[in-house]
């Protein structure tokens, strides 16, 4: 579990395939704390750790990830929101985060607003994730609030913060997020279509 407030920027330093998976080498400051086995959100997927090297260590992706994430265009030099599992007993900052992203939307609007920035996104609506007007939705594993909902598309305001400590700073129109909905939403949309 985790929050969708992001540590640090990692770097892919490479990635290579290995049958149907991606094996993902990223170099980042935390890598001396992580240990195997242990879950890291990358962009807002929870990957386990399975391998460690100095400062770089080894994340597997495998085709279901794929499928349904950015990460088959992960690259050399392309950098990443890291986030570690969150700890029982802390602060949940953000919002309850599973690292499990619903689906990919697209960036259709990067508009700054003197001091803030409004990112505007589209996601496919046959998927029925939902947003709501000041719900919990996470991009690339950073919690935001929704503004602007609507039924296949939603914005989100960026303080100066959020734009300089992760890739929303690098973040253009056209670009392809993974999105992650709000789990409780999703519970609620679920027991309403059951009939609950």
């Amino acid at each position: 579990m985790f929050t969708g407030i992001i540590e640090e920027q990692g770097e892919v330093v490479e990635v290579a395939g290995d049958r149907d998976n991606l094996q993902i080498k990223i170099a980042a400051k935390m890598t001396s704390e992580l240990k195997i086995d242990q879950s890291v959100a990358h962009n807002g997927v929870c990957l386990t750790v399975v391998e460690i090297q100095g400062e770089i260590y080894t994340v597997t992706a495998i085709k279901e990830t794929l499928d349904k994430t950015t990460l088959g265009s992960f690259h050399k030099g392309k950098r990443v929101n890291l986030e570690r599992g969150m700890q029982l007993g802390a602060r949940l900052d953000g919002h309850i985060v599973q690292g499990h992203v619903d689906q990919t939307g697209v960036c259709t609007l990067v508009k700054e607003e003197n001091g803030s920035w409004l990112f505007t996104f589209e996601y496919d609506a046959q998927l029925q994730n939902i947003t709501i007007e000041k719900g919990s939705i996470t991009v690339n594993g950073v919690s935001l609030t929704v503004v602007n909902s609507k039924n296949n598309e939603f914005s989100v305001a960026i303080i100066p913060y959020t734009y300089n400590n992760t890739t929303f700073n690098s973040l253009k129109t056209g670009d392809i997020v993974n999105l992650e909905f709000d789990v409780i939403g999703k519970y609620v949309k679920r027991l309403t279509a059951l009939g609950k």
